[in-house]
């Protein structure tokens, strides 16, 4: 008994040191051994005070319950509960154990406040409720009547669609006999009908994994996968999006505390295994349409894969392999062109080669990745059929995809015995259609060198017939294209031209003209960006490129449109350029041991060189490329994959090297663009886009930049910077960003100390290199108009105020300017610095001295503030030692000096510190000539 009461002490002593888990700890322990009910019940009291500072409002109300049951009127226990069951949004139950407070103890202001307003928050509740039963109900009528007028109708489905978004508006729509309203909706078979009862299923779902499971057996799976399988892109999109939800809010995004009710929805791998199977039973289903097989495909893509490699398990990758891989690539393989073909979009063949790309990456060992290559390898083996050309096209196609999904896995199929032979020999086929798969296997297979080499060997002739004979366009423009990739197989290497001088030049002039021809179809144009994604790494091809205003506006235009399987090749394009590609650094002793060795060696292109890259880049920009970028960004992330995005970063962080060319990349939407390139992708491309936001916000208007509340979002980025990882020059920029962002605003300034950037830039003040050091000290110099950064300054055992005082004695100027202006602002916010300015370096005095006599007026200008602010600062004694050392004679000749336009501020100040003195008696007022 001893043991608990001592516990119970030990407990309330960490409490009012506010130290919440080191009580709960105590309490806990207490409650294990106490026999006394009256004791147990104040320290279960005791321990629900600290569950409501914790914001464990189900604990805190169970606590106090069981001090309840002892003692029914426990009055801290009775307002504790209380307190917690306001939180837990149970008004009415907080309010008897309120009201019950307010009867025992009459004149408690406290209790008859919190009774007031509980009455009040439940008077509105009741009436929010009525009026939004009946809000909800008139809304279907208006919906379900025929004979209603349209705009009405269409009225009535947005506020359905606003109001489900709110979660009472959601829970009335339920309550209210609202699924089976909407399901009539959706079975009237009308699509402006069935759009508004989708986006009303998600917003009751989103976030609530209760009305998520419930939806999921009272509308059903396979109704859902039905309605997204029809074939309206809007009503696909929008089921997408509830599976979404539904997805979302049974793997965590529902943050409610269920209590009890929450064994009722907890598992819900059964809900989501129905799901997934059906998803991938939608793949290969001839029923669904393309936007419909989009969708599937894209939810597979975003919800199987691991989306952190951290996570151990990856049986929801395997399981998709085991029971869809087949399916997949059975989209893959799809000829269009052929009969009785699955229906399919542009996009459609494209989302299914990232999917598999994805499954693969998340394969974690040699076995797993054997059973994807096997399966693959099986399914190409039971297509192949030389009695049955359009079985066996469909297994070159599908070969194709997986060189577009997962390179290894294509790769080692193509290098199996007589596929590429078969490849060849369909080039020469009489139907158009054999010979438009096996030019497209070619190019994709063609990725590696030694692929490249054979081909050019065994297929450039047969290519260039092709091109020669064919009449059908889409033909000729494929075979052009693979003619394109092997011309481009030696890369950016000038000694390693495949083709004659000028061949490369005549294949680039061909591609330029169908890009630009409006009469030719989409796909065709878009064949043409991918034959100049290969032919740009040739630097007189990309000159000529950008040079033809009319061709890179229409690769421009056909980036923003629909078909998103474009994104690659142009950025591909850009990439090339701009030459902001990786660039291994090749060391002049290498090369020299290269050559001695008679080994190749990679030259650069004469049009490589910086001047010629810088004039380039000026190019594009006029053309408008920013605005395309920005377009480009916005596309589903199914089809702009991590590694599309980093491409994407390389060409932002190109454009913007010029500081007079970021006006306008801002003018053009760059600055909003960049901002989710810097949050998702690949660790590189985040960094880049990081750095090319850096670039940005360190010369820009925070606000016209980055508008509204985007430019909080930026912080983190450029932090991500400051990490010692990261080079020195964008350590550098990043300071500079978040100077500017210092000096901005007051929220920025917060934003910045949240996000912890404190300690990285006072490291950085620490920094060797010079221009670092500054840029640091210039940013702390604004973020010190921040209480917490003054009250950082103001904490006792740190060396920060002696680094301030120490930089400004340095012999550069600008750093000195920064630091003495950190001094003068801290000194002025807080009188306390001024003394603490005195104690952390012996050399003070000599220091304050030379900035009060520095020939530059900014930095004396700062000294002498600091001096100002010290003589005001309440300490009678540092005044007097002030005035004593030869601070006096400095301020009594700049204070008799003659006004002078270029340094009156810092005559001003001096005149000032002397009236000052002259009050503290510390002088006696200068005496006129008699």
């Amino acid at each position: 008994m001893g043991d608990a009461v001592q516990l119970k002490d030990e407990g309330n002593k960490h409490f009012l040191a506010g130290d919440i888990d080191k009580a709960i700890d105590c309490y806990c322990s207490a409650i294990k051994v106490c026999k006394d009910k009256k004791v147990l019940a104040v320290i279960h009291r005791n321990r629900s005070a600290c569950y409501l500072k914790k914001e464990n409002f189900v604990n805190a109300a169970s606590d106090a319950s069981k001090a309840i049951d002892v003692d029914a009127a426990d009055i801290k226990a009775l307002y504790r509960r209380c307190q917690a069951l306001e939180k837990l949004g149970k008004l009415d139950m907080a309010f008897k154990d309120v009201q019950r407070c307010a009867t025992l103890e009459p004149k408690n202001k406290n209790f008859l406040e919190t009774l007031r307003r509980l009455g009040s928050e439940i008077q509105a509740k009741i009436k929010t409720t009525f009026s939004t039963d009946s809000r909800v109900q008139n809304m279907f009528d208006i919906l379900l009547d025929d004979e209603m007028e349209k705009d009405k109708r269409e009225k009535a489905a947005n506020n359905l669609i606003v109001l489900s978004r709110e979660d009472a508006g959601a829970e009335r729509i339920f309550q209210n006999n609202g699924v089976p309203l909407l399901l009539s909706m959706i079975e009237s078979g009308k699509p402006e009908m069935i759009l508004a009862a989708v986006r009303t299923l998600s917003g009751m779902c989103t976030g609530h994994k209760a009305r998520a499971t419930a939806l999921i057996h009272t509308v059903g799976v396979d109704k859902m996968c039905s309605i997204m399988a029809t074939d309206n892109e809007e009503i696909a999109l929008a089921t997408c999006n509830l599976f979404q939800c539904i997805n979302d809010s049974l793997t965590g995004g529902d943050k409610r505390e269920y209590g009890k009710e929450e064994a009722l929805v907890l598992d819900a791998s059964k809900d989501l295994k129905t799901i997934l199977l059906s998803l991938l039973e939608m793949v290969a289903n001839k029923k669904v349409s393309g936007h419909g097989r989009d969708q599937a495909l894209n939810l597979l893509s975003k919800n199987v894969p691991r989306r952190d490699k951290k996570e151990k398990s990856n049986s929801t990758a395997l399981f998709t392999i085991d029971h869809g891989l087949k399916k997949i690539l059975k989209v893959c393989g799809q000829v269009p062109e052929l009969p009785d073909q699955l229906p399919l979009t542009e996009n459609t063949q494209l989302i299914a080669s990232v999917l598999l790309n994805k499954l693969y990456d998340d394969l974690t060992c040699d076995p797993e990745r054997d059973n994807f290559r096997d399966i693959c390898d099986e399914y190409i083996k039971s297509k192949i059929d030389p009695n049955n050309m359009d079985k066996t096209i469909h297994a070159i196609n599908t070969i194709s995809g997986l060189l577009q999904g997962p390179f290894d896995v294509g790769n080692a199929l193509v290098g199996h015995q007589g596929i590429m032979e078969m490849m060849v020999a369909l080039c020469g086929s009489e139907r158009e259609v054999d010979q438009m798969v096996a030019v497209e296997a070619l190019i994709h297979s063609s990725s590696k060198m030694s692929r490249a080499s054979f081909i050019i060997t065994n297929g450039v002739t047969l290519l260039k017939d092709i091109y020669k004979k064919t009449k059908n366009e889409r033909i000729k423009i494929r075979s052009l294209v693979g003619l394109c990739k092997l011309g481009s197989a030696g890369g950016d290497d000038y000694s390693l031209r495949q083709f004659a001088e000028g061949s490369t030049e005549k294949l680039a002039k061909q591609c330029r003209k169908w890009l630009c021809n409006p009469q030719i179809d989409t796909k065709t144009r878009n064949w043409a960006i991918e034959g100049l994604s290969y032919l740009t790494n040739d630097a007189d091809v990309k000159d000529d490129f950008v040079e033809d205003e009319l061709a890179m506006k229409a690769m421009f235009e056909l980036a923003k449109s629909k078909d998103k399987t474009i994104l690659y090749a142009v950025a591909c394009t850009l990439i090339n350029c701009t030459n902001s590609y990786e660039k291994k650094e090749i060391l002049p002793e290498l090369v020299q041991l290269a050559k001695f060795s008679k080994q190749h060696v990679p030259e650069q292109h004469p049009k490589d060189k910086k001047d010629f890259i810088d004039r380039r880049v000026k190019r594009l920009l006029k053309a408008g490329v920013t605005s395309a970028l920005a377009v480009m960004v916005k596309a589903d992330n199914s089809v702009l994959t991590d590694q599309t995005k980093e491409l994407l970063t390389r060409v932002f962080l190109a454009l913007s090297e010029d500081p007079r060319d970021r006006g306008i990349i801002v003018a053009q939407g760059g600055g909003k663009a960049l901002i989710p390139l810097a949050v998702e992708g690949t660790e590189a491309g985040k960094v880049k886009a990081s750095h090319a936001l850096a670039r940005i916000a360190s010369i820009s208007n925070p606000e016209i930049a980055f508008p509204g509340e985007r430019v909080y979002e930026v912080v983190r980025p450029l932090i991500s910077l400051l990490h010692t990882d990261r080079d020195g020059i964008q350590n550098f920029e990043a300071l500079r960003s978040l100077t500017n962002f210092a000096g901005f605003s007051e929220k920025l300034r917060a934003k910045i100390v949240k996000e912890n950037a404190l300690p990285d830039i006072e490291n950085y003040m620490f920094e060797e290199h010079d221009q670092i050091r500054q840029a640091a000290t210039e940013c702390m110099c604004n973020l010190v108009l921040c209480k917490e950064v003054q009250n950082r300054y103001l904490e006792d055992g740190n060396d920060k105020m002696k680094l301030l005082v120490l930089l400004c004695g340095e012999d550069d100027a600008d750093l000195q300017t920064a630091a003495a202006g950190a001094l003068a602002m801290l000194t002025g916010a807080q009188k306390k610095l001024c003394a603490k300015l005195t104690q952390v370096t012996a050399q003070w005095l000599e220091i304050l001295q030379r900035l009060c006599l520095h020939d530059n007026p900014r930095v004396q200008h700062r000294g002498i503030v600091v001096v100002h602010n010290m003589l005001n600062s309440d300490d009678g004694d540092l005044a007097k030692k002030l005035i004593e050392s030869e601070i006096l004679e400095i301020l009594s000749v700049i204070g008799k000096a003659e006004d002078n336009p270029k340094r009156q501020d810092v005559i001003d100040v001096a005149r000032t510190c002397l009236v000052k003195a002259m009050e503290l008696g510390l002088i006696k007022p200068f005496a006129s000539a008699s």
